[in-house]
């Protein structure tokens, strides 16, 4: 890929993330459910990285969520430590997993052992009372959308590209999960919290997960194929 190419893609990745993910958090593309408040705009960096590379991906993630932190908390340290760590690694994972791997049906078994992971963690963390029964609910919703997804597409066409996307969003949410706990051990949050509890981790962890999955199986699948047949392929 020449470096002309790298820079366009890196900033059309961007500011896509940038402006979607704002007009989520504005509420004019995705409206807030109880506490949960969707961010469908990863769909975006998971189809460039697929497309394009894990460099693509990863680098428009984090300048696209720094660029939109700015706008929404302004935090420009908690950005920098959480948010853009979290994005690049969780971006590039995609990529990287889906350049490197062969297709095959074990990985929709990966794909549902990870999901199954994370509903597991849901229901523990009801039963010791971390979370309330409507979050609960909201999250057991979330999980059996993005389970659907995954073996509708997984299952049928697609099981590389969903393992991809699940890997690389666990990775980024455990980063943003640990990432905001530790940040609030030394720095108020934008919402006026500090030294949360370290079960806030884990709360954290699957509130970014539970309600991104469903977007990034529901979309980068038919998105990415649709694309590769119209636009030629740009090696990573």
């Amino acid at each position: 890929m020449r470096p002309s190419q790298l820079v366009s893609l890196v900033s059309l990745n961007a500011a896509l993330y940038a402006a979607l993910g704002y007009a989520s958090y504005l509420g004019l593309f995705a409206p807030v459910i109880g506490v949960v408040r969707f961010w469908p705009s990863v769909f975006i960096p998971s189809t460039f990285a697929i497309l394009f590379g894990e460099t693509v991906g990863g680098l428009g993630a984090a300048i696209g969520i720094f660029i939109s932190d700015l706008l929404i908390h302004g935090n420009v340290l908690l950005s920098l430590t959480v948010g853009v760590p979290a994005n690049f690694l969780g971006f590039y994972t995609v990529g990287y997993l889906y350049k490197r791997l062969k297709d095959g049906r074990k990985w929709l078994a990966a794909v549902l052992f990870e999901e199954v992971l994370v509903l597991s963690l849901v229901v523990a963390s009801y039963y010791f009372g971390y979370i309330d029964w409507s979050v609960a609910l909201a999250y057991l919703i979330g999980m059996t959308v993005s389970m659907f997804f995954t073996l509708v597409y997984g299952g049928s066409r697609f099981p590389l590209i969903t393992f991809a996307c699940s890997t690389g969003l666990l990775i980024g949410s455990a980063v943003i999960g640990f990432g905001v706990y530790a940040f609030s051990q030394f720095f108020v949050l934008p919402s006026g919290a500090s030294h949360l509890p370290l079960d806030a981790a884990l709360i954290w962890f699957l509130w970014t997960y539970v309600t991104e999955i469903p977007f990034m199986v529901a979309l980068v699948p038919p998105l990415t194929r649709a694309a590769e047949r119209v636009l030629p392929r740009i090696k990573g």
